[in-house]
């Protein structure tokens, strides 16, 4: 009997690394079941508000390899399930698609904290700060070279790969706050919403009923 898989999930309206692996193994194919740590567990709780490495989620089991951190399940599933194009097949683009998203893994900390994840809040006026804003036009860049690159609709042309799973938080986090794009990148930022996947993660969070003070932005 085959060992099911599964993937340790916190909240989906506040952890971006929860939504990152989640769409990684969507994308590539492979059924899993979710495991799912309540936000209010002190270690689960830590990870959402950036005070513990990424340890408890997402994490994933699949016949009996355990695998956390995003990176490394992004690699395992591109290993696992190569038909999906987690990773572009030019080993070139490839390369530039690991650097982008090894970015995004280890950067942007300004972003994080001024802009936490808050997929049912809708902030009007917000103000950017100004460690945030040279975050949020290093991201346009790469969005930008991306697609004039590999002539889109994705960061790395037809097929949705790791990154766009890496950079989806921060669409939300742009739709969430009112960031304003130019007209490619919002044009970008609006596939990845209306992904059905995309579709299917919003909803399922905005049916959370908890709410994590210290990620509710207050003005």
């Amino acid at each position: 009997m085959a060992t099911k898989t599964t993937l340790t999930l916190s909240s989906k309206n506040y952890s971006s690394w929860s939504l990152r692996g989640w769409l990684m193994v969507k994308l590539s194919g492979v059924r899993f079941t979710e495991v799912l740590v309540e936000p209010g567990d002190l270690d689960a709780r830590a990870e959402l508000l950036l005070l513990s490495p990424s340890i408890l989620v997402p994490c994933l089991n699949h016949q009996g390899s355990k695998v956390w951190d995003t990176l490394a399940i992004g690699e395992y599933l591109n290993e696992i399930a190569p038909n999906a194009g987690l990773l572009p097949a030019n080993p070139v683009h490839r390369a530039h698609c690991r650097s982008i998203c090894g970015e995004m893994h280890s950067g942007f900390s300004a972003l994080r904290s001024a802009l936490p994840m808050n997929i049912k809040a809708r902030i009007e006026g917000f103000k950017i700060w100004s460690k945030a804003q040279l975050d949020i036009d290093r991201i346009v860049v790469i969005w930008r070279e991306c697609l004039q690159t590999y002539k889109g609709p994705y960061l790395f042309g037809d097929t949705l790969t790791i990154a766009d799973a890496m950079f989806a938080p921060v669409v939300t986090r742009f739709h969430t706050y009112g960031i304003m794009l130019d007209p490619v990148c919002q044009a970008y930022s609006d596939r990845i919403m209306a992904l059905p996947e995309m579709q299917e993660w919003i909803a399922q969070a905005k049916l959370e009923p908890e709410d994590i003070e210290e990620l509710v932005v207050e003005f």
